[in-house]
């Protein structure tokens, strides 16, 4: 008995060492945290309960059956994040680089499958260098299971990628298919070829940080949502981030009561709008003054910025939050656009969480590069996922809602359940200029009869009482009432209960 306690000792230390002291060392020098480190400052102090800490590779070849490591270059487990259970795996850099091979895979499924059964989030904190080399296409088996577990789970518990490190080839793919992917700057890449093979085909010269670091990933490409300084900011903001999901498809919206009071009025909203309509103004203001606290997690600032989404709370309970941004690209919808906030709608709509929509679109972002670009295909993106969205979703309007933009952006057509429009909204075709360029293209040579003409549409058109004539809008509110009265519909609409037409599931337009 007492030799095999002294063995588990042995095991457990063996373990925990990791690749051993030197490359520990190492992976401190680059300002990288380990795995172990990583999970003790993600999860509540003693909560954490490792699963498979003694499995190890079955790999004979290359010399690899002498060189075998307990947990085998991942650490799985389950443990609590703010009081609230998480499954999580956090791959080990100083163990094979962190190289997938078939065992690592089987302990990540493993965590997985009991996630879902479960029903709680899965976060995996990802620094590999890929598919062990050794095992052959044991390990590429190894990488599909997983991804076969990120398809199942997806929309059933929220899955969350945090990369710590080098993600590439096939590895990719899993944080591709979880629901939010977050990097560290100078530390993290993910690519699908490396910098020598680009060279070698397209004979490019690129740096791995240029080509799939977390700049690249967070402002030019979108596949990561946001990108942070380090290990330690990267862990705490995720803490912060899972307060705001529910554990899974059934959970209702995480609530955390604060001291905000419902028919809380800010007067400072009513001077927010400027007097010259195509003049830009603050978003992001808006929404800080609306929901509680002034607490607004925003996600992908920096990417398709003419369209702003993030998670926040009214009442204490989550809300998903879309708002088109009149500060950038005058908040037209591009392709961009169109992808990050349609992902967030689906998103949200998954997992139960209400969306609140703020609207100044003066339309769908014109040019050959959005059409050859496939703008109706993406644009269709946001409309599909409004308008298959059942949770409940209330909209105001706070300027402009022009031509197709305005259907788009949960009107009232798309099932929109509460919608408002302050006093300053326009609900057009599109703006008096052009319009009146189309109607009375004979006054073309004549600037005071179009200019009379422009005023005549804007004083018939230019505000929200023709579409509230037809049932369109539910309400002009003053924009001091705003919260108030968002908070008020969404009391109202917590019972709400939708269904769509059976089916195994749409076809929305990738």
């Amino acid at each position: 008995m007492y030799d095999i306690i002294e063995q588990l000792e042995e095991k457990r230390a063996a373990a925990r060492l990791g690749g051993g002291t030197k490359r520990i060392d190492a992976q401190h020098a680059k300002g990288k945290l380990t795995a172990r480190e990583r999970l003790e400052l993600l999860l509540d102090p003693g909560t954490f309960e490792e699963w498979d800490m003694f499995v190890e590779h079955r790999c004979a070849e290359f010399g690899m059956a002498d060189n075998k490591i307990p947990g085998d270059g991942v650490v799985t487990g389950y443990g609590m994040i703010n009081g609230r259970l998480a499954f999580v795996f956090s791959q080990d850099f100083t163990v094979f680089g962190g190289a997938l091979s078939e065992a690592h895979a089987e302990k990540i499924c493993k965590v997985m499958d009991q996630a879902m059964k479960v029903g709680a989030p899965v976060i995996g904190l990802n620094d590999s260098g890929g598919a062990r080399i050794q095992e052959g296409v044991a390990s590429l088996g190894g990488y599909a299971e997983v991804f076969q577990r990120n398809a199942l789970a997806s929309g059933v518990i929220p899955q969350i990628s945090l990369i710590m490190g080098p993600c590439a080839g096939g590895a990719v793919y899993s944080p591709a298919m979880t629901d939010f992917i977050f990097m560290v700057k100078d530390s993290s890449y993910m690519f699908v070829t490396g910098p020598e093979v680009v060279k070698t085909v397209t004979h490019e010269e690129v740096t791995s940080e240029e080509l799939g670091g977390a700049g690249t990933h967070s402002t030019r490409s979108g596949v990561a949502d946001l990108a942070f300084e380090n290990d330690v900011e990267a862990i705490l903001m995720l803490r912060r981030f899972f307060n705001y999901l529910p554990l899974n498809n059934r959970d209702k919206p995480s609530v955390r009561p604060g001291s905000d009071q419902r028919d809380r009025v800010d007067m400072s909203l009513d001077t927010l709008m400027p007097d010259n309509p195509n003049k830009p103004y603050d978003m992001k203001e808006l929404i800080l003054k609306v929901v509680d606290d002034g607490d607004f997690f925003e996600l992908q600032p920096t990417f398709a910025a003419n369209i702003v989404i993030g998670f926040a709370r009214m009442e204490g309970a989550t809300v998903g939050v879309v708002a088109n941004n009149p500060m950038v690209l005058a908040g037209c919808l591009d392709i961009k656009s169109s992808i990050k906030a349609a992902r967030f709608v689906r998103f949200c709509d998954a997992f139960n969480i209400p969306v609140i929509t703020f609207v100044d679109v003066p339309g769908f972002l014109p040019g050959t590069a959005q059409e050859y670009g496939g703008i109706i295909k993406h644009g269709a993106k946001l409309l599909y996922a409004y308008a298959e969205c059942t949770v409940p979703k209330v909209t105001v309007i706070t300027r402009k809602a022009y031509g197709g933009a305005y259907d788009v952006m949960s009107s009232k057509h798309l099932r929109g359940d509460v919608n408002f429009a302050w006093p300053s909204a326009e609900i057009a075709v599109m703006g008096a200029k052009g319009a009146v360029e189309i109607i009375f293209r004979d006054y073309k040579g004549d600037p005071a009869k179009l200019a009379a003409r422009e005023a005549e549409y804007k004083a018939r058109f230019a505000n929200p009482f023709v579409a509230g004539a037809r049932g369109y809008i539910d309400d002009v509110i003053q924009p001091h009432e705003t919260r108030k009265r968002i908070c008020r519909s969404l009391a109202m609409l917590k019972d709400k209960k939708l269904e769509n037409p059976w089916r195994k599931h749409g076809n929305i337009p990738l």
